[in-house]
């Protein structure tokens, strides 16, 4: 889990767009016939083949840069694919290099045809960096999408696909923050993860007025091959509708689907040896769950100890993402990093996924630039050798999850000591059903195994507009939460649950 620079490297690279210049970047001039059955033949025919790892042979100047030196190669905006067509997107691509070592092939899609763009050393600045031999065709290692989102005349960077099968998007407001994958294997199990990688791209040109674009994925790894088809579209929420087949090489008993990935340092719940000016510093602040029995759970995060991994188990799940629910920049408090305006991104299962459970892993660690939470849906059954498992999900980056609940929801979690081997546990509710309720009525539900809940209080909290639940309970070893909001046996809020460890 150790990506966070790896991806930061792209996010770092300049964000140049505008409407100026018509130097289009052409595709190769050799095509082949293409629709959207062909890339699962593709990655059906090459699971029954051996796994050939990628090609990774770079000149020694690109092989051996540092962070810096890779920055300075840029891609030159006027070479965008579409550039000067007057069309909703354009597509610049990124030089390998650094952590960028595996060569992707990227293919636009246009009146049926797929011709490959090739790659030309004039596409690129390179600032100190000595350039490389123009006859040499290095490919590329992923590419951006651009479109105009926050204003109609400039073309925003709206979605990367950049290393292995990581990518990211923002919604119009946004910066980048958390990531999605294509497919997570072995993740958070002891004898370690595998990667797989996207080692080919197919992009469709975009009709005059479209709304959105279709990206075509082959998927590769030791395990497993499979296809995917992107129809992303950007805008007050930025969504992807992900259409997937995978096709294993070998039984895949540590899948995780819809995987994606976050940061969290810490927070008002988990300050343990903290010594920063910030009150708080993540991606994101929580998991949220719509279990398919029609409980809404909210998971604050944490940086634990030792690694932590939470299951929620459950059958044909409505929903769940890593959210990023405090948009209050006094919570943060930093300038260059605008944590509040880090995307929150759902994942929506179309159709049944049958059983299984939503896995959170917690993954310690001391430093912001690493990705430490991980989360994704796991099958309960492996994914066979030679079968063919299909899936449909959407995701939505954006501010919230896609569809407002009518119950209160926890806003903030506040962890704090109250004598020796006791915690209070302080949580804030917000939301538009607090403010019909009868303040007499309500009543905090809180539970706990093999430890005693004391002192439960709830009052308004007028600050937010409101509510508080407080608790104290003695803690000795790890425990398991749950906590929710009640007007008489009815529950106004959705449930708070959480791992607590000395």
């Amino acid at each position: 889990m150790d990506r966070r620079r790896f991806l930061q490297a792209a996010a770092s690279l300049p964000l140049a767009s505008s409407t100026a210049g018509a130097l289009a970047l052409p595709a190769q001039a050799d095509s082949n016939p293409f629709d959207r059955s062909i890339v699962r033949q593709l990655a059906r025919d090459a699971a029954t083949k051996s796994y050939k790892a990628p090609d990774t042979k770079l000149p020694d100047s690109l092989a051996n840069l540092d962070y810096d030196h890779y920055r300075q190669i840029r891609f030159l905006p006027e070479r965008a694919l579409w550039r000067g067509e007057k069309l909703p997107f354009e597509v610049q691509f990124f030089h390998r290099g650094f952590f960028y070592g595996p060569r992707v092939d990227i293919y636009e899609v246009a009146n049926g045809q797929a011709s490959r763009i090739a790659y030309r050393s004039d596409y690129f600045s390179f600032g100190s960096n000595p350039p490389p031999n123009p006859e040499m065709d290095l490919g590329f290692a992923g590419f951006r999408i651009h479109a105009p989102i926050n204003r109609p005349d400039y073309y925003d960077e709206v979605c990367v696909f950049l290393g292995a099968s990581y990518f990211r998007a923002v919604a119009k407001g946004e910066i980048y923050g958390l990531s999605a994958r294509g497919l997570a294997i072995n993740t958070g199990e002891a004898k370690g993860e595998e990667f797989p990688l996207f080692k080919t791209f197919w992009i469709e040109k975009p009709v005059a007025n479209a709304n959105s674009i279709v990206v075509h994925a082959l998927l590769d790894s030791e395990s497993t091959t499979a296809a995917y088809r992107f129809t992303i579209r950007p805008g007050g929420t930025t969504i992807f509708d992900v259409e997937m087949a995978v096709y294993p090489r070998v039984a895949l008993d540590h899948a995780g689907l819809a995987p994606m990935t976050s940061m969290f340092f810490f927070g008002p719940n988990d300050r343990i040896e903290v010594d920063d000016f910030r009150p708080a510093v993540h991606d994101s602040d929580g998991m949220a769950i719509h279990n398919g029995r029609g409980e809404e759970l909210w998971r604050p995060l944490s940086n634990p100890r030792d690694l932590q991994i939470s299951t929620f188990a459950d059958q044909n799940p409505r929903g769940f993402g890593l959210m990023q629910r405090q948009k209050n920049f006094f919570a943060y408090q930093d300038i260059e990093s605008s944590f509040e305006k880090r995307p929150s991104l759902w994942a929506e299962p179309i159709g049944d996924w049958g059983e299984g459970s939503v896995q959170l892993i917690e993954i310690p660690t001391k430093e912001e630039i690493h990705d430490n939470i991980a989360g994704f849906w796991r099958p309960k059954d492996p994914l066979q050798a030679k079968g063919e498992y299909t899936y449909t999900y959407r995701l939505h980056w954006g501010p919230d999850a896609p569809k407002p609940s009518p119950l209160a929801r926890f806003a903030r979690t506040g962890v704090g000591a109250r004598g020796e081997g006791t915690k209070v546990f302080v949580l804030d509710l917000i939301g538009d059903k607090l403010k019909s309720v009868d303040p007499n009525s309500i009543r905090g539900n809180v539970t706990a195994e093999k430890t005693e809940i004391k002192n439960i209080v709830t009052q308004p909290n007028p600050a937010i507009g409101g509510w508080r639940l407080s608790f104290e309970v003695a803690v000795k070893s790890p425990i398991d939460l749950r906590a929710s909001l009640m007007q008489g046996n009815e529950a106004i809020s959705e449930v708070w649950v959480y791992r607590w460890a000395p």
